[in-house]
C-alpha cells in the first residue's frame, strides 16, 4: 500500500502525532480481532501481537505529551499481549517442527515425535482459549472503547500542544537511550538470558524510531534494517532454546531427542555466528558514534506532500 501524504513536522504537534500512531494501531486491532478469533491462519494473531506492542510503545514513548483517562494504560494492554505471546510462541514451535524437522525424519522417527506434537497442540488449544476469553472480555473491549472515545476528543499536555519539529531531537534520543548499555551486547553464551532482554530492548528502540520515521534522516534507514535483523536473529536463538526445552519435556532421554537436540544445536551455532558478526559491527565505537550523531542531529526529513491531516493506513 502506498504511503499517505504527510504534513511537514512544523504543522504537527507532539500530541497529534502520538494520537495518529495510537489511532492506527487501535484500528488495526479492531480489524484483526475477528480473524484472530476465527483461528484459521496464524498470521492475524502475529499481526495482532505486533499491533499491541506498537500501541504499548506509542503510549509509553509519548506519555509526556498525552493526557489519558485512568482506564487507558500500557499495563492493561500488556495483560492481553501476554496471552497473544503464549499462543504465538506455540505457533512458532509447531512451524519449526513441521517445516524444519519433520521433513528430514524417517517414518519411525515421525511416529516417535507424535506425542510431542500432540502435547504442543493441546497446549496451544488451551492458550488460545485463554486468549479468546481475553479478547471477548469486558476489560479488553472497554479498553478499546475508551481508546476510541479518547481519539474522538484527544487531550494533550502542555508539551503535547507544542509543535513536533523542535522536539524531534528529544524524542529520538529518548527512543534509543541506553541501547548499548544492555548486558546482552557482552554475552559470550547463546543461552545467556541477557540476550532475550537485549532483543526486547532492540525491538523497543526500533519501534520508537519507526514512530518518528516520517521525520528521520534517510541515514537512519540502514540502522532500522539492522535492528530488525538483530531482533530476528536473537528471536530465533530464543525460539530454539524454547523448542529444545519443550522436546526434552516430552521425549526425555530417547534417541530421537538426541538427534533433534543435535539438529537444534547446529541451528544455534549458525544463528550465534550471525549474531556475533552483526552484534560486533553494531556495537563498534564507530557504529555507536554514527548512531549517536544521527540521534543528536538537528536535521529532519520533510515528507513529500502538502500539509494536512494524516490518513492512517493498515
Amino acid at each position: 500500500m502506498a504511503a499517505s501524504s504527510l504534513p511537514i513536522p512544523e504543522a504537527v504537534s507532539n500530541g497529534s502525532h502520538a494520537a495518529q500512531l495510537i489511532q492506527k494501531q487501535t484500528r488495526r486491532l479492531g480489524r484483526l480481532q475477528p480473524e484472530v478469533l476465527a483461528d484459521a491462519d496464524p498470521e492475524p494473531l502475529h499481526q495482532l501481537r505486533v499491533s499491541l506492542r506498537r500501541l504499548r510503545t506509542a503510549l509509553v514513548q509519548f506519555q509526556p505529551a498525552l493526557s489519558l483517562p485512568d482506564g487507558i494504560s500500557e499495563r492493561r494492554i500488556a495483560r492481553v499481549a501476554r496471552r497473544t505471546g503464549l499462543c504465538r510462541d506455540l505457533d512458532v514451535l509447531r512451524q519449526r517442527l513441521e517445516s524444519g524437522l519433520l521433513p528430514s525424519l524417517t517414518e519411525a522417527e515421525t511416529r516417535a515425535l507424535r506425542p510431542a506434537m500432540k502435547q504442543l497442540n493441546r497446549d496451544r488449544r488451551r492458550a488460545f482459549e485463554g486468549l479468546a476469553e481475553s479478547l471477548r472480555g469486558h476489560r479488553y473491549l472497554k479498553l478499546l472503547e475508551r481508546l476510541h472515545r479518547w481519539q474522538d476528543h484527544p487531550h494533550f499536555t502542555s508539551l503535547g500542544e507544542r509543535p513536533l519539529q523542535p522536539w524531534l531531537g528529544e524524542w529520538r534520543a529518548q527512543a534509543a537511550a541506553g541501547l548499548f548499555l544492555e548486558p546482552g551486547w557482552f554475552s559470550t553464551d547463546p543461552a545467556d538470558p541477557a540476550l532475550h532482554g537485549l532483543r526486547k530492548r532492540i525491538k523497543g528502540v526500533r519501534y520508537g524510531l519507526e514512530n518518528l520515521e516520517p521525520y528521520l534522516e534517510p541515514a537512519f534507514s540502514p540502522w532500522l534494517s539492522d535492528l530488525k535483523r538483530a531482533q530476528d536473529i536473537l528471536g530465533d536463538l530464543h525460539d530454539l532454546q524454547v523448542l529444545a526445552a519443550a522436546l526434552e519435556d516430552v521425549l526425555g532421554s530417547s534417541p530421537l531427542f538426541s538427534q533433534l537436540s543435535h539438529w537444534i544445536e547446529g541451528q544455534q551455532r549458525e544463528g550465534w555466528q550471525h549474531w556475533l558478526e552483526l552484534g560486533d559491527r553494531l556495537s563498534q565505537d564507530s557504529s555507536r558514534s554514527s548512531l549517536q550523531g544521527l540521534l543528536a542531529g538537528a536535521g529532519t526529513k520533510k515528507p513529500a506532500g502538502e500539509a494536512g491531516e494524516v490518513v492512517m493506513n493498515g
